[in-house]
């Protein structure tokens, strides 16, 4: 049965790749019979008519799939809007690695029919909320599909913080920072901290540290739906900075919290049929595959 009659195209403004493959995936779904809407930011490049626009904020209401062009970065983006709205997102790749964004622009027509046809496969990824407290005042809230970050933002600069999980307290820590990251995360940043990889389909976090004083600092892995608390010691002299995703940033002072927990809402997230992670680990990674060739 065919699928999708109404879906909702986003994409990376300025990069002319991403505008080519816009362009393309628009003619291919009108030539399916699809109604094609596009958000607002890049209704300019696509030449689109008014009735075929939609703010990124509401795109996800309006259609029955939302489909982002880029790459991995341009998925983070729409996944934080997109998770809140009731549309699943497929992500076509036109960035680097591809973890996210697994539909190749070389097999873009073949494997879009695939999607509209009703052969996909479709995965729920949860999302992190984080507020950074003074008192009993909120100073900053975002969200993350990868990662929340501290760092104490000055180059061989560490911070002292306190941490608590399930408002246990589990240690002070002196370090450059921490990085509390999803399994969709496991991947990204915190990998290149030294963190686990994880399964998607995990309900886990990762806590990583950034360069700790002690060798008995190492990743812990928590229960996706633990709550975490960050104490950021009054006699620090720097000012951290708290992100999201890399793409979200706020400023905290000595004597903040910074509370991170699982979002309600999760990103369903679509992808062809024979999508498989371990395979896309080794595409990625560099892992060795079997003499074979598999």
């Amino acid at each position: 049965m065919s699928r999708f009659r109404r879906i909702g195209l986003m994409g990376r403004v300025g990069n002319p790749e991403v505008r080519e493959t816009l362009v393309h995936l628009r003619d291919f779904l009108r030539s399916r019979g699809r109604e094609v809407v596009v958000e607002s930011e890049v209704a300019a490049l696509l030449d689109s008519s008014p009735h075929e626009v939609l703010p990124c904020e509401e795109i996800g209401r309006h259609t029955e799939l939302v489909i982002v062009v880029g790459g991995d970065g341009s998925l983070l983006g729409a996944a934080r809007a997109l998770a809140a709205q009731s549309a699943p997102v497929l992500g076509v790749n036109r960035g680097r690695l591809g973890f996210l964004t697994d539909i190749s622009p070389q097999h873009l027509e073949a494997q879009i029919a695939e999607v509209l046809a009703g052969r996909y496969l479709i995965e729920s990824r949860f999302l992190l909320d984080v507020l950074v407290t003074r008192g009993h005042e909120v100073l900053a809230r975002g969200d993350a599909l990868n990662d929340v970050v501290l760092n104490s933002g000055v180059s061989a600069r560490m911070i002292e913080f306190e941490l608590y999980i399930e408002e246990q307290f589990v240690y002070t820590q002196r370090s450059d920072g921490l990085i509390i990251s999803t399994p969709t995360g496991s991947t990204a940043y915190s990998l290149s901290g030294g963190g686990p990889i994880m399964h998607p389909g995990l309900d886990a976090m990762v806590l990583v540290p950034m360069f700790p004083h002690t060798l008995g600092s190492r990743p812990l892995v928590i229960h996706g739906s633990s709550s975490v608390r960050i104490v950021i010691n009054e006699y620090n002299d720097l000012h951290p900075a708290i992100s999201c995703d890399g793409q979200l940033n706020f400023s905290a002072s000595p004597g903040d919290m910074v509370h991170v927990h699982k979002k309600p809402e999760h990103l369903r997230l679509l992808h062809p049929l024979d999508h498989n992670f371990y395979a896309i680990c080794r595409a990625k990674l560099g892992w060795g595959s079997r003499p074979d060739g598999d």
